[in-house]
Formats: C-alpha cells, sequence, structure tokens
C-alpha cells in the first residue's frame, strides 16, 4: 500500500472562480479550517469583509472564522496536507508558476477539467511532471456536479478518483454533506479525461440547439458523444471503467443540458450565428471545451480514434468550418 492521508489533514483551495467556491463552501462545512489562496485584491478583500466572494456565487456565506484567506500560494501550501486546485486549465501553469514550496509532501487534488494548452497535459500529469508529486498522491475531483447548484444546496454527486481506496475515502468525507454524495474510484485516468471530453460535447449539443434542431437529433448526439468519449478512453487506456457511472455518461448529460453550462452556451451562441471570439467575450467566462477541443486533437494524434463529434467541434473552433455545414455532414456519421 502506497501513502496514506491522515484524517486531520488540512485542505487548502487554489483558486476563487465559481467551483473554487463551491468547494470552499463544501469544505468548511465539514472542517475547522479551510485555506483559501485568493490571487484577485478585491474578491480577496470582498471574502474578508462580508464572508461572501463578491465575483462568482455572491449568495453563499462563508463563517469567516473557519477561513483563512491568504494571497501567497506559498503560505496556503505550508499550512496544508491537501491542496485543492480549482483554476482553469489555461491558467494552471501560471498560477503554480510562483509556487516554491515543494508539493513531493502533499496530496493534490485536482478540481481542473481541462487539458494545459501548448504541453496537452492533463491536470494530474502536468502536477507530476512540474512539481513533482507522483500519481499515489494526486486525486481527481469529478462530476456530475455544478457550482451554481452546489451554492442553492440541491442534491449534486461528486466523484473522488485516487490510486488508494483508503485515500479517495477519507476525501470523500471531507466533501460529503446533507446535499453531496461522493463516489469514490480508482480510475485517475479516465475521471479526469471524461471532464475534458464532455465540455467538447457540450459544445456540440449548445451548437445543435442554436442551429434549431430538436429534441429527438439532440438525443442522438449526445448518445453518439457517450459512445465516442468510451471509444477514446478504452482506445487510449484500457481499464475497468463503466462510462454509463455518473462521472462519465452523468457529467456528459448535466454538461450538454443543464443551463449552467458555459460550453452548452458558447455552442449555443456559435449556433445562432456568432463568431467564436464575439461568443467567448459575450459569455465573460472561460469555457473549457475550446481549450479541450484543441488539446484532445494533439493527444489523439497518435492514437487516430475514430471522434467525428470532437473532429466537428474543432473544424468550427479552430478551422473556421460554418457550423450549419459542419453539423449538417456530422448528422452522417451518427447513429
Amino acid at each position: 500500500m502506497g501513502f496514506i492521508l491522515d484524517r486531520s489533514s488540512v485542505c487548502a483551495v487554489v483558486g476563487h472562480g465559481s467551483w473554487a467556491t463551491a468547494l470552499v463552501k463544501i469544505l468548511s462545512e465539514n472542517e475547522r479550517q479551510v485555506v483559501w489562496y485568493v490571487s484577485n485584491p478585491s474578491v480577496r478583500e470582498g471574502i474578508e469583509r462580508s464572508g461572501r466572494n463578491p465575483k462568482y456565487l455572491r449568495d453563499v456565506r462563508f463563517v469567516k472564522d473557519r477561513l483563512r484567506v491568504v494571497d501567497n500560494l506559498d503560505e496556503a501550501v505550508r499550512a496544508a496536507q491537501v491542496v485543492v486546485v480549482a483554476v482553469p486549465s489555461a491558467f494552471l501553469a501560471s498560477v503554480l508558476a510562483p509556487l516554491s514550496v515543494s508539493l513531493d509532501d502533499r496530496f493534490v487534488v485536482s478540481a481542473v477539467k481541462g487539458i494545459v494548452p501548448g504541453e496537452w497535459l492533463t491536470p494530474a500529469e502536468y502536477v507530476k511532471k512540474h512539481c513533482g508529486v507522483p500519481f499515489a498522491r494526486i486525486g481527481i475531483l469529478g462530476g456530475p456536479c455544478h457550482a451554481e447548484e452546489v451554492a442553492q444546496e440541491r442534491l449534486s454527486y461528486l466523484t473522488l478518483a485516487c490510486k488508494e481506496a483508503e485515500n479517495a475515502a477519507l476525501l470523500a468525507d471531507k466533501f460529503a454533506t446533507s446535499y453531496i454524495r461522493v463516489n469514490t474510484s480508482a480510475d485517475i485516468y479516465g475521471v479526469e479525461y471524461a471532464a475534458v471530453l464532455k465540455n467538447i460535447y457540450a459544445i456540440a449539443v449548445g451548437m445543435a440547439v442554436g442551429l434549431g434542431y430538436g429534441d429527438n437529433f439532440r438525443a442522438v448526439l449526445i448518445s453518439n458523444c457517450a459512445m465516442e468519449m468510451a471509444r477514446f478512453l478504452e482506445g487510449t487506456y484500457p481499464a475497468p471503467r463503466d462510462t454509463n457511472a455518473s462521472a462519465f455518461l452523468g457529467d456528459l448529460l448535466v454538461t450538454a443540458y443543464s443551463q449552467f453550462s458555459r460550453n452548452r452556451a458558447l455552442g449555443l451562441m456559435i449556433g445562432k450565428g456568432y463568431s467564436v471570439r464575439s461568443a467567448q467575450m459575450e459569455l465573460g467566462m472561460v469555457a473549457e471545451g475550446y481549450y479541450a477541443s484543441e488539446s484532445i486533437r494533439h493527444v489523439n494524434a497518435s492514437a487516430a480514434i475514430d471522434l467525428p463529434i470532437a473532429d466537428m467541434v474543432h473544424a468550427v473552433l479552430y478551422e473556421g468550418l460554418v457550423p450549419k455545414d459542419a453539423m449538417r455532414m456530422l448528422t452522417e456519421k451518427l447513429i
């Protein structure tokens, strides 16, 4: 058996967006203290002053006595044994760049749902390569779960994937509340890549809706997305896994259907005629599927797995293919 966490381990959360804010809410209900690294001065001041994040999930009020809000990443890491990273994948490298404290004796939980652009590494792979953290000390936090519903305390489910079942169970206890149920898994690769792929597929679904396709077609499209996800995971990293489980199919469904899905919203605007750039500006938040599309293209270059839906999204986002034409051609490939 490898490294096993202590139940009294202190958690630090890195990031101050919607998902990071939701995770701090969850952890602060279970832990005596949560260390929260917030780099944005106005967000940090707002939290310290009012007990709320003034930019994201503003209705969530924290018990300030349970929060230690810091502006220094080294300070946050020194104070914790578990470091929960919840930043957009495009910013992961720059957020971790100032870190001078070693992470190799910490347990890192990635709540990042994307791939690091340019290096084509998942967050777990990036942390292992650049921070020296072995996979035995890395956990993956998967869905299906939108931050907005966590803020409203609507019943939601998370999935914690760790190499060691005991670590997954211990961390699950830290994230479980009256409205959060936590499943566990040993499939780090599958859960992490499922979170990447479902964002690409949500863009495709949003495009279909924006173009005027109906519920019948949407059902076919999403079922083909599920099959494509399973094909990619089996073709790149075969392992015993049930892709009908909530971390796979469930996360895909909520991201494809939910009003809270940024990726679906991005696709919807593109389908309605927005340019990719104008849709991103209108959205005003990071849609991970945009970066994931380019990343999966690179990851799949050697595997050469048939990914017609992901390829269609990439053609629209990066190659200038007209969405109407792209979707029409895709319809000939679906079953």
